[in-house]
């Protein structure tokens, strides 16, 4: 794998991180199967894309996809609460309208940023090459979001959020109000998601209504990665580790496609993704069971 190739891996990797982060709050912190983000994902790229063909500046326009993203996880969360549709039926329901949704908003499958300054433009012509640029802007910003999310879940609001999910029963004893904290935490769970996508189109130069195709696996993989790698119970850790697990799922997914020995080509990247997931999920539980024989 060449050096630029590297940097690419490592670039997509910190981009799905913001997903990781999302998917995070949402299955661990809420224990709420949310694939809401297969929609929002895209729905960040598009709302970001538009916005800045449309001359917005690219900050804005990446605020205001976080809060699209928000109001697909309040969709999400209404569906579930207020109408008693099973949460992952609710995500389901929401992700399919957000396809047409996306078509929407961007009146055509693929939106172009070709020569459109965005986030990153600034950062360019410092001597340092553009491989190097986007992923320590991006990296900068993963950290910030990171720290962000640890500071909020370690607050009093932060605590009743993570008693729902624990024990929604107790928490609701204990006087936390559950819905608000579901609604809440979906919100900035696909806010997150709706920000990676926005990274995802100014990085790339373009939005497409099916980028948002497995992103749910790639954000359980980091997830899973980060786990696997990090067993700790300090919430900041764990955050870290699934922006770890982000950057390695993608190395490992670039490795696995430019090996020349193993005849994986493009195509084949929803059964390398299937693959690693597998291995991730299977391999602690076969450590777990060599170690109580």
């Amino acid at each position: 794998m060449s050096l630029i190739a590297f940097w690419g891996a490592v670039e997509l990797g910190l981009v799905f991180s913001f997903v990781a982060l999302g998917v995070y709050l949402s299955f661990r912190v809420l224990d709420f199967p949310d694939l809401t983000v297969d929609g929002s994902f895209p729905l960040g790229a598009a709302v970001t894309a538009v916005l800045i063909l449309a001359g917005v500046n690219p900050w804005l326009a990446a605020l205001i996809a976080m809060m699209a993203g928000a109001v697909a996880g309040l969709v999400t969360a209404t569906l579930n609460l207020r109408f008693g549709i099973l949460n992952l039926l609710a995500s389901i329901l929401t992700m399919t309208a957000l396809f047409s949704v996306n078509l929407r908003v961007m009146g055509k499958p693929n939106v172009a940023l070709i020569n459109q300054d965005t986030m990153i433009s600034p950062f360019y012509g410092l001597g340092v090459p553009e491989y190097y640029v986007r992923p320590l802007f991006v990296g900068v910003l993963v950290i910030i979001a990171a720290l962000l999310v640890w500071r909020f879940l370690e607050s009093n609001i932060g605590l009743a959020m993570r008693a729902t999910g624990t024990n929604a029963r107790m928490a609701r004893a204990q006087g936390v109000k559950t819905d608000r904290q579901i609604y809440l935490g979906m919100a900035m769970s696909n806010a997150l998601v709706a920000l990676g996508g926005a990274l995802f189109a100014q990085t790339n130069g373009f939005a497409d209504v099916t980028s948002g195709v497995g992103t749910i696996v790639v954000g359980l993989a980091a997830v899973i990665i980060g786990e696997t790698l990090f067993r700790t119970r300090f919430l900041l850790w764990a955050l870290v580790g699934c922006i770890i697990g982000s950057i390695l799922y993608r190395i490992a997914i670039q490795l696995a496609l430019g090996s020349d020995f193993i005849g994986l080509k493009a195509s084949d990247l929803n059964l390398a993704t299937a693959v690693l997931v597998t291995l991730a999920l299977v391999l602690p539980r076969l450590r777990r069971g060599g170690a109580s024989k």
